[in-house]
C-alpha cells in the first residue's frame, strides 16, 4: 500500500492483552514443569476427582525430601572438596619448599657405595654393594632407551600433572578382574609418583604412601621440568644385579654405555623396572627377553617404532656381554666382602679392588667338579661338594662353594660351612711330633687301645674296617690313616701342642679338648684347612689365605694395601722347616702308597691327606703340588651319611681332575721334601736322601746323633707304653 506520509503510532500490544498472554505463558510453563517431575501422570477426570489432595501432598513431600537431600550432599561435597583442595595445596606447598633447587642432588639415592672387583688380570668379574655407573639424562642416553621407559611405565607422562586418574582407574579395574585387591598388583602410578615413592617414601605402608604421593608428585611437577623428573627416575631405578641407574645396568649386562644401547637392549633394560630381581638377564634370560618383547610391542603401539623396526628388534633379542655371561667368581666375591673388612665395612664410597682371583683356575675347578659328578656320581644325587684353590703363597685363586655356581649371596660350603675334619686333621698331629724331635721312621704299635677319660669313662678308638697292622712307622700310619697310632702320637706329644700347631697354621674354628682331637672330631671350614696345608708346604710358616692385592677409591689413582706374591708365605714359623719337610715327605707317601693313591698324577710330585668323618658324613682330600694347594670337601647339606664315599674316593678324584686342568700339562717343580735315608717297607723308592733327625730325646744328652736313632725310638715306645697300659 502506498505511503500517505501520515505518522502511525508504534505497534504495541494493549497492556490488558499482554497480561493475558503472560498469564497463559506462565500457566503453560507451570504445566510443563509439573509434567517433567518424576512420577507425574496426566490427570484424567477420574483422578481429578479422586485423590487430588493426596497426590499433591505425596509429590510435594518427595520433592521436598529429595531436593533437601541433594542440596545437603552438594553442600557437604563442595565444602569437603574445598577443604581437601586447601589441605592438598598446603601439603604441596610444604613439600615444594623442601625440594632442592638442583634436581641432580636427588639422582644418586644409594644408601651405600659399591665395589668393583677385578681379577688378577685386571678384568672386572663381579660387583658388590650398590653399583652406580654415573649420572645419565634424557639428552645423553640413547633415544630408544628414553622412549622405552616412557612406553613401559607412563605413556601420558608428558601430558599429565603428575597424577593420572585414568591410569589409576585402569589399574583398579585390572586388579579386580584378576581377582586381587583393587589397590594391590597394578598400581597405575605415574613416573612422577614412582619418583616420589622411591626418593621420599620408600619405607611407608601402602595407604600412607599413596596419600603422601599426591602432594609430593604435584610439588615435583611444579619444581622441576618433565625431563628433570625423568632424569631422577632413570638414575634412581634399581635394575637388578646390584645396578642402580641405567648407566650401571647397561655396563653390567651389556658392557656398554646407556648412550649406546640398541632397541632390544633398551627394551630389556626398561623391562627390568617391573621386577628387577626376577627378570634380570643374569638370572633368567628367557624372562628378560619375554619382558623385552612386551616393551617393544608397547613402543610400536605408541608410535616410537615402526612395524619393521619392532619386528627386527624381536628377531634379534638382546644378549649378555661376554663379561656378564661368564658369571664366575660369585663365591670368591662374597668371601672377599665378608673377609676383607678394611674397605667393605660400611661401603661409604665407591671402590675398585684388585684381587688374586684367577678365572682360568675357577673354570678348571668348576669343570672338574662337573665332570666327576657327571661320570662318577649317580644321576639325581643331592650330594654337594666344594673346592678351594690357593697358590703356594696363600693367594686364593678359586672358590667353588657348591655344585652349581649360584647367585651372589648363595651359601658357600667352602667358606661358610663348618664340618668335622676327620683324618684330614692328622697332619697337624705329626707336625707337632716332628717338631718335638720325632722322625718319619719312628715305629709305633698299631693295636686296639682303650683310654679312660675322666668324666666320660672308657674310650676305644677303632681303625677303619677294624684292621690292625702291628708295629709300623709313623709314615705308614699316616699313609694308611691308622687311627690308633694317631691317638697314641697325639697323647704322647700332648693335645695342647697339637692344638697350637693347628691354630698356628690357620684353623680358626674351635678345636676339641678330648683325645678325639686326633681323629678330627673338631669342625673347620674347607678354606681354613686348605690354608693350613699351605703352611706345611711353605716350610712350616703360617700362610693365611688372602684375596686382595690392592684397593682404591674410585676415581683416585692412589692404591691402598698393595701387595705382591712375595709377601705371602712369610708368616710366623709354626714348626721347624725340617719338620715341615719331613711332613711333606710323609704326606707324599699318602699319595704314593697310601689312602690317597687316586690323587696321583704321572710325573708330578703330589702330597696330601684323605679324611672321612664318623659315619661317613664328610669326605675330604686336601693336597698340594709345589705351586698350588687344593682342598676338596664332599657331603650332604643336611648331614646325611654318604653312601660308598670316603676321602680316598670321589674327593681324591675331584682333586686330581682339578689339578690336571690347572697345570695344563706343565710339570711343577719337585716338592720341598726331607726324605729318610732308606725307603720304608711298602713305600715308594726315592733317590734323594737327607740326614735323619732322631730328635732331642738323646741328642740333648750330648750323644752323637748318628748313634741315637734306636735310642730315640726306644724312648718314644716306652712313653707310649706308659700312656696306653
Amino acid at each position: 500500500m502506498a505511503n500517505t506520509g501520515k505518522k502511525h503510532p508504534p505497534l504495541v500490544a494493549p497492556r490488558r492483552q499482554f497480561r493475558k498472554a503472560s498469564a497463559r505463558a506462565g500457566s503453560l510453563a507451570s504445566g510443563l514443569a509439573l509434567r517433567l517431575l518424576p512420577g507425574h501422570k496426566r490427570r484424567t477426570k477420574a483422578n481429578a476427582t479422586r485423590g487430588k489432595p493426596i497426590g499433591n501432598i505425596l509429590t510435594r513431600t518427595v520433592r521436598y525430601i529429595l531436593g533437601g537431600t541433594l542440596r545437603m550432599l552438594w553442600w557437604i561435597s563442595l565444602r569437603t572438596a574445598t577443604l581437601g583442595a586447601l589441605v592438598v595445596g598446603g601439603w604441596t606447598a610444604y613439600y615444594y619448599a623442601g625440594l632442592p633447587d638442583d634436581a641432580r642432588t636427588l639422582m644418586d639415592g644409594r644408601t651405600r657405595g659399591s665395589v668393583e672387583i677385578r681379577d688378577r688380570n685386571g678384568q672386572v668379574f663381579a660387583w658388590r654393594g650398590d653399583q652406580f655407573g654415573g649420572m645419565v639424562n634424557v639428552n645423553t642416553v640413547a633415544p630408544q632407551l628414553k622412549n622405552a621407559v616412557v612406553a613401559a611405565e607412563d605413556k601420558r607422562f608428558y601430558r599429565h600433572i603428575g597424577l593420572s586418574p585414568r591410569g589409576i582407574a585402569g589399574a583398579i579395574r585390572t586388579n579386580m578382574r584378576e581377582g586381587r585387591h583393587p589397590l594391590r598388583g597394578h598400581g597405575g602410578s605415574t613416573i612422577t609418583q614412582q619418583v616420589a615413592k622411591r626418593v621420599f617414601f620408600p619405607d611407608l605402608g601402602m595407604i600412607e604412601r599413596k596419600l603422601r604421593e599426591v602432594p609430593m608428585s604435584l610439588a615435583l611437577e611444579l619444581k622441576y621440568t618433565k625431563d628433570e623428573i625423568l632424569n631422577i627416575y632413570m638414575n634412581r631405578a634399581y635394575l637388578g644385579a646390584g645396578s642402580h641407574g641405567f648407566e650401571a645396568a647397561a655396563q653390567r649386562y651389556f658392557s656398554k654405555s646407556a648412550s649406546d644401547v640398541s632397541v632390544p637392549e633398551a627394551a630389556m633394560l626398561a623391562g627390568l623396572l617391573k621386577a628387577p630381581s626376577a627378570t634380570a638377564p643374569t638370572r633368567n634370560m628367557e624372562a628378560a627377553q619375554n619382558r623385552a618383547n612386551l616393551i617393544i610391542s608397547l613402543m610400536e603401539a605408541q608410535g616410537y617404532l615402526t612395524t619393521a623396526q619392532a619386528d627386527t628388534a624381536r628377531a634379534n633379542p638382546a644378549q649378555l656381554s661376554d663379561a656378564a655371561k661368564r658369571r664366575v667368581g660369585d663365591y670368591f666375591a662374597d668371601w672377599l666382602m665378608e673377609h676383607e673388612k678394611t674397605f667393605a665395612g660400611d661401603l661409604a664410597a665407591d671402590y675398585t679392588v684388585g684381587t688374586t682371583f684367577d678365572p682360568r683356575i675357577q673354570k678348571a675347578a668348576e669343570e672338574a667338579l662337573a665332570h666327576i659328578f657327571e661320570t662318577r656320581v649317580k644321576k639325581g644325587s643331592e650330594a654337594q661338594a666344594a673346592i678351594v684353590v690357593l697358590s703356594n703363597d696363600g693367594a686364593v685363586r678359586a672358590i667353588v662353594g657348591g655344585r652349581k655356581s649360584g647367585l651372589a649371596g648363595q651359601f658357600s660350603r667352602a667358606t661358610q660351612a663348618r664340618r668335622q675334619t676327620g683324618s684330614s686333621f692328622k697332619p697337624f698331629i705329626y707336625a707337632a711330633a716332628l717338631n718335638e724331635g720325632w722322625n718319619p721312621e719312628i715305629r709305633v704299635m698299631d693295636e686296639p687301645i682303650t683310654l679312660n677319660i675322666p668324666g666320660s669313662g672308657k674310650w676305644s678308638p677303632r681303625n677303619y674296617r677294624d684292621e690292625y697292622l702291628g708295629e709300623i712307622s709313623v709314615t705308614e700310619a699316616l699313609a694308611r690313616s691308622v687311627n690308633t697310632v694317631a691317638v697314641k702320637v697325639s697323647e704322647a706329644v700332648g693335645r695342647e701342642r697339637v692344638k697350637a700347631v693347628a691354630t698356628g697354621f690357620g684353623v680358626a674354628s674351635e678345636i676339641a679338648d678330648g683325645p678325639a682331637i686326633a681323629l678330627g672330631a673338631s669342625e673347620a671350614s674347607l678354606l681354613e684347612m686348605t690354608g693350613a696345608y699351605a703352611g706345611i708346604l711353605n716350610g712350616g710358616r703360617a700362610t693365611p689365605p688372602y684375596g686382595v692385592i690392592y684397593f682404591a677409591i674410585r676415581g683416585d689413582s692412589t692404591r691402598f694395601m698393595e701387595r705382591s706374591s712375595s709377601d705371602g708365605g712369610n708368616g710366623e714359623q709354626i714348626v721347624s722347616e725340617k719338620a715341615a719337610g719331613q711332613l711333606v715327605y710323609m704326606m707324599h707317601q699318602v699319595v704314593m702308597a697310601g689312602s690317597g693313591a687316586r690323587a696321583r698324577i704321572p710325573g708330578v710330585e703330589v702330597a696330601g691327606k684323605t679324611g672321612t668323618t664318623n659315619a661317613a658324613r664328610d669326605a675330604w682330600f686336601i693336597g698340594f703340588t709345589s705351586d698350588y694347594v687344593v682342598g676338596v670337601w664332599m657331603g650332604y647339606d643336611d648331614n646325611r651319611k654318604l653312601t660308598g664315599v670316603t676321602g680316598s674316593g670321589l674327593p681324591a678324584d675331584i682333586w686330581r681332575e682339578t689339578v690336571v686342568r690347572i697345570i695344563n700339562g706343565a710339570i711343577p717343580a719337585p716338592l720341598p721334601m726331607v726324605r729318610p735315608t732308606d725307603a720304608l717297607p711298602g713305600m715308594a723308592e726315592h733317590t734323594e736322601t737327607s740326614q735323619d733327625v732322631a730328635g732331642n730325646f738323646a741328642g740333648q744328652a750330648g750323644q752323637d746323633p748318628a748313634d741315637t736313632e734306636q735310642e730315640a725310638e726306644n724312648v718314644i715306645n716306652r712313653l707310649l707304653k706308659s700312656i696306653f697300659r
